[in-house]
């Protein structure tokens, strides 16, 4: 319950985030969550009502509440939540059903976003690259940490520049309010436009 993990991270104030509509990643892929079919859970609007009315919960819209956590992570916050996703976000995070603290460093986090490239989501339907488990992109990124040393890996394992400037777009957990992968990583965003476009040109 909220008052348990209000206890546990020895809080008296929260604010709960609602992903709302017009994800602005389904514009970029209307295939994002489109494998998810099935109908909601009976009582789900009622209990989106309860958040907003007794805890004040925020519903953000063109976004995902991930990003609302992400981009309102600071040193003084703890992010909570049971999705492993959202360790990409450097900071404090507190799992209330396993009941564990994590601290994310930086390293940690690029480490956990270009896993995840390798992985992909299939929750979302984002698919990574075929036969890449958790265990393999382990594996595969090692002890790398810089930025531009994950970035060049997975991009060597990748066979499309165009897909993998997708993903990195739709796994991408905002840091700032509508700031993307390619706005935070201009640089690197870059060799994968050059790519495309000469792919086009040709």
């Amino acid at each position: 319950s909220a008052n348990d993990i209000y206890e546990a991270t020895e809080t008296t104030e929260a604010t709960f985030y609602l992903t709302g509509s017009n994800n602005f990643r389904r514009n970029l892929d209307p295939q994002y969550k489109a494998n998810r079919t099935q109908e909601r859970p009976k009582y789900w609007q009622a209990c989106r009502d309860y958040l907003i009315k007794k805890y004040k919960a925020v519903v953000i819209d063109h976004y995902e509440a991930d990003d609302a956590m992400g981009w309102n992570q600071t040193d003084d916050t703890v992010i909570c939540s049971i999705d492993k996703d959202l360790l990409m976000i450097p900071g404090k995070h507190y799992n209330w059903v396993r009941k564990e603290w994590t601290t994310v460093t930086e390293d940690s986090a690029n480490q956990t976003f270009y896993r995840q490239l390798l992985i992909g989501d299939t929750s979302d339907n984002v698919f990574g690259i075929k036969g890449i488990g958790p265990k393999k992109a382990e594996k595969a990124l090692g002890e790398l940490s810089t930025v531009e040393d994950l970035f060049d890996k997975v991009r060597s394992m990748y066979d499309d520049d165009k897909r993998m400037l997708l993903n990195c777009n739709l796994l991408w957990i905002m840091r700032k309010e509508g700031e993307m992968w390619q706005d935070k990583y201009p640089e690197l965003a870059s060799v994968l436009f050059s790519s495309i476009e000469d792919g086009v040109e040709l």
